[in-house]
């Protein structure tokens, strides 16, 4: 399946019982993303949440570390979806959270899987409100495809050809403030790709020629030597689901990211441009 899905197809294919379509709002000023779901979503689409089963609880690897195997597969199962369900995820933030659900999709064997291009923004349709719950699944996760990241110490390994992107907005690369993270900056040599620069002025994806002089003017034109990160491991994926529609694949994701470096004593920082 094509990483990103086009509203007026899924508006087309709505009916159809194959197709499981997940809200996977988020949002880090204290809004709840089920009481978005609530107050109005896409019909038929169930909400999993970024802070539920799908993400992991281990002390030391950031704030978003990757889920078990079985938990991930009981989140997905508890969605509705199917071993063969192609699986359309969206939010209202141009993908930049959606896009964690994609990727652990396909992390876990799953490549069935896609973002609404444009997210809520896009779809012509109705709303829906309330709660709507799946028909429980059988999905299975696969072992964990571990060729898609890398961990700490082989971050800090990184040589030759490699090229480090993070995702984060550009005054936090810079370290001019840190909202979250004891310390300010990033990792040195690392690139700055914010995810928002991936958009277009309607939200959706940018054409994969212009993504690919993006990634070209920081260094990348082959995807396997592309390692992105961001604040903890969720809003870089949007920078990897970017990568692949522009054909620069097998780019790699550091899930700790900043959360993760930042709170290691004596891992080295940069600042500035």
């Amino acid at each position: 399946m094509e990483p990103l899905a086009d509203a007026r197809w899924l508006l087309e294919n709505i009916e159809d019982a194959r197709v499981r379509v997940i809200d996977f709002r988020v949002y880090l000023d204290g809004r709840s993303g089920l009481e978005a779901y609530r107050s109005g979503h896409i019909p038929g689409a169930v909400f999993v949440d970024l802070e539920g089963e799908v993400t992991g609880r281990r002390p030391g690897a950031g704030r978003h570390p990757l889920p078990d195997r079985e938990a991930f597969q009981r989140a997905m199962r508890a969605a509705g979806v199917n071993r063969d369900t192609p699986v359309v995820v969206y939010d209202n933030q141009g993908g930049s959270h959606a896009a964690r659900l994609w990727w652990l999709l396909r992390y876990f064997g799953h490549d069935a899987a896609a973002l609404l291009d444009g997210g809520l923004g896009a779809w012509p349709g109705g709303l829906a409100g309330g709660d709507e719950v799946a028909p429980a699944g059988d999905f299975v996760a696969a072992e964990p495809r571990l060729d898609m990241k890398l961990d700490y110490e082989a971050v800090r390994e990184l040589a030759g050809p490699s090229v480090l992107i993070d995702a984060r907005a550009p005054q936090r690369y810079r370290g001019e403030l840190e909202p979250l993270d004891p310390v300010a900056g990033h990792i040195p040599g690392a690139r700055s790709v914010p995810w928002e620069e991936t958009l277009g002025p309607d939200g959706r994806l940018k054409a994969p020629e212009q993504l690919r002089r993006q990634f070209a003017a920081a260094g990348v034109d082959d995807g396997s030597n592309a390692v992105a990160y961001c604040g903890s491991g969720v809003t870089a994926c949007l920078d990897l689901l970017a990568l692949e529609v522009a054909g620069l694949h097998g780019a790699r994701l550091y899930p700790g990211s900043w959360s993760d470096w930042s709170s290691r004593p004596g891992a080295p920082v940069a600042v500035g441009g």
